[in-house]
């Protein structure tokens, strides 16, 4: 019998919601003195921006879900950014103990969204019925790749129009206009990174990663032989796409068809055994063990 999914949400989350609450009494004195020599039309914009953002991601904090996991992780870091801004060389010398506590304060909020117990509780909020999804764990190419997509999307966001309130009209008017294509294609593409994640269901087990492959593997309950800690000389397909760290092997009585990606070709690949790397593996299994699924 399975067990239903359980409704209480992690105390990492709390400590996340109020990370980011308190962050604009930290870093807000900051940002702002850093703002007082801009002109007006600049100092307008930068307020509505940041605070903006702010509500933003607070919003998805209150609501954990896939999107607002790739929510929170675009708006901690532009945190810390605009907090590393006003405590920088620029800033006035006795703003340099609240530009400090500013980008503490960011920081403690970077890396309570970095934590997995936090990316797990959002992905598992968009699970439906009696399943629970775990996050995968993101190789670290990918996650380079992120930060620079990340930085990329930042900048283009706030350089146009940052640019048309400095009354730089036709350089500004060029790169919002660049800048929204940039953000909307770089946006998708981080937001595939949240979309990744193993799911225990009480018909089996799917793994599902549209970054590394376009279909999901499922394998159904009475084909699974074992999920657990991958033996060194496993043979298993590895569908970790180079993650570091602890991979599970899920073994199966007969192969499942497993799509994997040739070059530019889609091709299916039957496997009896796959590796995976999930951000939490002991939570998994614990998880596993209380569905009755095979786990040694």
């Amino acid at each position: 019998m399975n067990r239903p999914r359980p409704t209480p949400t992690p105390v990492i989350v709390w400590v996340l919601r109020a990370a980011w609450l308190v962050l604009p009494l930290a870093a807000g004195p900051a940002v702002g003195a850093a703002l007082d020599d801009r002109s007006e039309p600049v100092q307008v914009l930068g307020t509505v921006l940041a605070w903006g953002a702010w509500a933003a991601v607070l919003v998805a904090t209150l609501v954990p879900r896939a999107t607002s996991l790739t929510a929170v992780r675009l708006g901690a870091p532009a945190a810390l950014a605009a907090a590393a801004w006003a405590a920088g060389p620029g800033s006035p010398d006795d703003d340099v103990v609240r530009g400090v506590v500013a980008v503490v304060a960011a920081a403690v909020a970077v890396a309570v969204v970095a934590a997995p117990a936090v990316g797990d509780a959002f992905v598992d909020g968009s699970s439906y019925g009696n399943e629970r999804r775990f996050a995968l764990r993101t190789p670290l190419p990918l996650l380079v790749l992120a930060a620079t997509t990340w930085a990329g999307v930042a900048a283009a966001a706030v350089a146009g129009p940052f640019l048309l309130a400095a009354e730089q009209w036709v350089l500004g008017a060029v790169l919002t206009a660049a800048g929204g294509a940039v953000v909307w294609f770089g946006v998708r593409s981080l937001h595939g990174l949240a979309r990744r994640w193993l799911v225990l269901v009480p018909s089996g087990v799917v793994v599902h990663d549209p970054v590394g492959r376009p279909d999901s593997v499922m394998a159904p309950r009475p084909l699974i032989v074992r999920l657990g800690p991958a033996p060194a000389d496993s043979d298993g397909l590895d569908l970790t796409l180079g993650a570091s760290g602890l991979a599970l092997e899920l073994e199966t009585s007969e192969p499942l068809p497993v799509t994997v990606r040739q070059g530019r070709d889609v091709g299916t690949e039957p496997a009896a055994r796959v590796l995976v790397a999930v951000a939490r593996p002991a939570a998994v299994l614990a998880e596993a063990e209380a569905r009755r699924l095979p786990t040694r």
